[in-house]
């Protein structure tokens, strides 16, 4: 069952969704060669809590972390570990908070020291695809609309992949809603979208092939052929003319920006 969200439910919403900007920002600043997701996720964990907020993952399904942190061939889930950033690596950096009633859920890759500019331009594409699926994400529209924005760009423009195992989803009360919201589709087909729906899009996008596996632990998915992945999040709400994005991820970029050991790729589409 689709639940739409009155205005006031959706300006909670944006509260709990600029917490996890703000929680990504917050560990973006961290991240160098050297981080261990493990770090990383405890400081998450406790900037969330000083903000009087839950962390929207943690005990979810029983999934261990704050945060999820998917590096290189990892495309989503991964568990916060020991193992250190390198040089060259991206790692998506998935975050949810519940708070007041209502979770808010965002991601953003981020790219570590000098990465390989094939590497660069996979998440370029990828973020790009995000906003190409927003616009599509209005009143009359339907569900398809948004995943043929995203295939039609990422496969057809630059010849990657799309996972198509794993899709967006509502957010509200519960972290994950009806409707799915897959990154492929057909133009016209789908759910139509009226006002008050709240969606999570996230295209999560390959380098190589879109088959992909879950780990023995549960969780982690991998790229089938070990190519890397990238990830991009925004939680946003149906209008009639244009969707309005209740997450912001100008406030992580603000933070990479001041960040020497993280490329910006902000200003590039």
């Amino acid at each position: 069952m689709v639940i739409y969200k009155t205005n006031e439910e959706i300006e909670l919403i944006r509260k709990s969704c600029l917490l996890v900007c703000e929680t990504l920002a917050h560990v973006g600043s961290m991240i160098k060669p050297g981080s261990t997701g493990k770090s990383l996720d405890k400081a998450a964990e406790e900037f969330i809590r000083s903000n009087d907020a839950l962390p929207g993952f943690k005990g979810y399904r029983n999934f261990p972390a704050t945060l999820c942190f998917s590096v290189n061939e990892v495309v989503v889930h991964g568990i916060p570990g020991d193992k250190e950033l390198n040089d060259g690596d991206i790692v998506s950096v998935d975050c949810g908070v519940f708070m007041n009633g209502f979770f808010g859920d965002a991601a953003y890759t981020f790219l570590v020291g000098e990465v390989d500019p094939e590497v660069v331009d996979l998440c370029v594409a990828t973020k790009t695809s995000l906003y190409l699926g927003i616009e599509a994400a209005v009143a009359g529209n339907r569900i398809g609309d948004i995943g043929a924005a995203i295939q039609d760009f990422t496969e057809k423009t630059h010849h990657y992949t799309v996972v198509k195992d794993l899709v967006g989803h509502g957010v509200g009360r519960n972290l994950h809603e009806s409707p799915e919201v897959p990154n492929f589709g057909k133009k016209g087909k789908g759910l139509l979208m009226k006002e008050g729906l709240v969606i999570a899009i996230e295209p999560m996008i390959n380098l190589g092939v879109r088959n992909v596996y879950q780990s023995k632990d549960g969780w982690t998915i991998f790229t089938r052929d070990r190519k890397p992945s990238a990830h991009y999040e925004h939680t946003i709400a149906v209008k009639k003319a244009q969707a309005d994005i209740l997450s912001d991820h100008t406030i992580i970029e603000d933070a990479i920006k001041k960040n020497p050991n993280l490329t910006d790729i902000s200003e590039k589409r």
